[in-house]
């Protein structure tokens, strides 16, 4: 992933529909997509009170440095992670290798629900990123074939002006 990740509307349709109903079912009070740079991806429920931007890039490096501890463990990495506070707490998840998935919640609702739901909507979202990845993949192939052609074509074009 990088800060240029192209979203199809429809698969951004999907990602929201899933992240929506993630909050409604699991009670939580927001979810948010992040990428592994810490670029938001999409964001769903309550609109929150701080920097939202510093937040994803926080959640990012948070994952990413929970991810080296694990190696320090001899684990691979941590699929999840989970902070809880007095009055509010959150739950990521990594979806498709380099998606995070941020549930904020209080305790209106139990991390035995968050984790539920968080694990059908992971599903979900894998699907739809993955065939997300497949696209771009797909397109971008094209692109490089396109301009392999082109190139060669421009390369014909000037030794052809410059010829005596």
């Amino acid at each position: 992933m990088n800060p240029g990740l192209v979203m199809y509307e429809e698969e951004f349709r999907k990602i929201s529909g899933i992240c929506d109903r993630l909050t409604r079912d699991a009670g939580a009070k927001v979810v948010f997509l992040v990428d592994k740079n810490g670029q938001l991806i999409a964001s769903v429920g309550m609109e929150p009170e701080f920097d939202l931007m510093s937040f994803a890039s926080l959640c990012a490096a948070d994952f990413e440095a929970n991810a080296q501890l694990a190696k320090l463990i001899g684990e691979k990495d941590f699929s999840t992670l989970y902070h809880q506070g007095v009055d509010e707490s959150m739950y990521l998840a990594r979806v498709a290798e380099h998606i995070i998935l941020v549930v904020l919640f209080n305790k209106r609702t139990t991390l035995g629900l968050v984790r539920l739901r968080v694990k059908k909507a992971v599903d979900g979202l894998d699907t739809v990123l993955s065939r997300l990845f497949d696209k771009l993949e797909y397109e971008n192939e094209d692109l490089k074939q396109f301009d392999a052609g082109f190139a060669d074509e421009l390369n014909k074009e000037i030794d052809s002006l410059f010829k005596d």
